[in-house]
């Protein structure tokens, strides 16, 4: 196969480079509104058909969401919160959790192995969040931090990201909905659900790869049945 020559980038390209990075950058963060079509026009100096083709490319990647009559939304913050969405549209809850629970089993190994004194401390300062927390919104927000903390103190930037972009998506495809129900119904109990954060990040900071990942199943036990009791009363 012939190597073609390499050519520059068209207009069109620069203003998709231009918005790519001020969503990674969090600049436009998930769920934010963009400019309109005229404003950023005037910002970047180009055509209306230019920031058109731009925007329409974006969307097609999963990065914008065109919603109608009320504009286009930032839905990811990169390509594979993008297609990590794609995916988890076309699973159940159940699916979905399954495979979350399974990073976080194998996050809190590796963190009881790798985690440092920065790491300690961050773990503790989320602890602290959760139990502070004033009500199931604070709770739930806190909660996710803390998950998010563990998984950073496995130093493995892939897994980070990975589980990161998982949790976006989840939150844009089914919100907070499974957290809030589980939390909502354990909080005349949120002392149960602390005491599992506790020995969770006790056995993290103790270096004990089995008793923490023996924390989380607790904690996905907890969760499972939670929804399983609310299920069937739905029936």
């Amino acid at each position: 196969m012939k190597l073609r020559q390499a050519t520059r980038l068209t207009l069109v390209e620069q203003v998709v480079v231009q918005i790519d990075e001020l969503i990674q950058s969090s600049e436009w963060p998930v769920g934010k509104r963009i400019p309109a079509e005229p404003e950023l026009v005037k910002q970047l100096g180009v055509s209306r058909n230019t920031v058109r083709e731009a925007v329409r490319a974006l969307i097609h990647t999963g990065l914008l969401e065109a919603r109608q009559g009320d504009g286009t939304y930032v839905c990811s913050s990169s390509e594979l919160g993008a297609a990590l969405l794609r995916r988890l549209r076309r699973s159940n809850i159940a699916e979905t959790l399954e495979v979350r629970y399974a990073l976080e089993q194998e996050a809190a190994r590796l963190a009881a192995v790798r985690r440092t004194q920065e790491d300690i401390e961050v773990l503790r300062e989320c602890l602290a969040n959760c139990s502070s927390a004033k009500d199931v919104e604070a709770y739930i927000q806190a909660d996710m931090e803390l998950h998010q903390a563990i998984v950073s103190s496995t130093h493995n930037g892939f897994l980070a990201d990975l589980y990161e972009h998982m949790n976006e998506a989840i939150k844009i495809s089914i919100g907070s909905t499974v957290e809030y129900t589980v939390l909502s119904e354990l909080h005349e109990d949120l002392q149960q659900h602390d005491k599992i954060h506790g020995d969770l990040v006790t056995a993290i900071i103790n270096g004990d790869p089995e008793a923490s990942a023996s924390a989380v199943r607790t904690h996905i036990q907890l969760s499972q049945n939670v929804l399983l009791e609310k299920d069937n009363k739905e029936k």
